[in-house]
């Protein structure tokens, strides 16, 4: 995994198990040592190793901490806020510590308003990764998933509002995305059940190939709401860039036709 930006340089090949730490504050470097403590928080030293959001009293004096044992960094909540982590997980005080994965790991903690504060967490790994300079390097482009232009229309449709990067955007309804297709396109004969068998095999076929949300009811905990798996897919499909803004022309040339 690389590393970010912000962590990325002057930073030296480093022992495997080594973690770095890195807030707004600074940063520090911490050798994989059995029962080694590194504390982050609101508070300076020698409360905390490193200070977040030193300005924000809704971050705790003392707000988390990583210990090393059994060959693991682990990662622990003692503020008041939740601390989130990729994918959404979160953490409270009463959740248990976690272990973290070599590599890069952000995670934000709650603070007054709309404020997030960022702790950028990175555990060196096994493979002798270098931290160098990475100006000259090929950007790595986002995984882009295959539609085919009447799965593109549709699902523009459908996810107008995600175009438009609105905050917290739904898709529409089938129904409400049949009333907008008989209007852009009258001489096609759109149902309601076609719309929605069309997108099904979309999300099944994309999640066969790895699609990063689920997609699919799960039997076992019952039948989801069908708009929740809607809205991954838009989700998904937005954030890869495989859906972007310049696709709502695609509404714009249908009137014209």
């Amino acid at each position: 995994m690389n590393v970010p930006q912000s962590l990325a340089y002057g930073v030296p090949p480093a022992h495997p198990g080594t973690l770095h730490v890195r807030t707004l504050a600074g940063g520090i470097k911490v050798g994989p040592r059995p029962g080694r403590h590194v504390r982050f928080g609101r508070a300076g030293r020698p409360h905390v190793d490193l200070s977040v959001g030193a300005d924000d009293q809704s971050v705790s004096r003392l707000h988390g901490e990583l210990t090393y044992h059994d060959n693991l960094w682990w990662l622990r909540n003692m503020g008041r806020q939740l601390v989130r982590l990729p994918r959404g997980q979160l953490m409270h005080t009463s959740t248990d510590p976690i272990p973290l994965a070599e590599g890069y790991t952000p995670l934000f903690i709650r603070g007054s308003g709309h404020r997030q504060h960022l702790v950028e967490l990175y555990v060196a790994g096994h493979e002798g990764e270098t931290h160098g300079n990475r100006h000259e390097i090929e950007t790595i482009p986002p995984k882009m998933w295959e539609l085919d232009d009447t799965e593109r229309l549709l699902l523009v449709v459908l996810g107008e509002r995600y175009l438009l990067y609105e905050e917290s955007p739904r898709p529409l309804t089938y129904r409400q995305a049949k009333e907008r297709l008989a209007y852009l396109r009258p001489e096609d004969n759109w149902r309601k059940n076609i719309i929605e068998d069309r997108i099904e095999v979309v999300r099944r076929r994309l999640h066969a190939a790895g699609f990063p949300y689920p997609l699919l009811h799960d039997q076992a905990a019952g039948r989801p709401y069908d708009n929740n798996l809607l809205h991954n897919l838009l989700r998904g499909l937005v954030e890869s860039t495989t859906l972007v803004p310049p696709d709502l022309n695609l509404l714009e040339s249908d009137l014209q036709q």
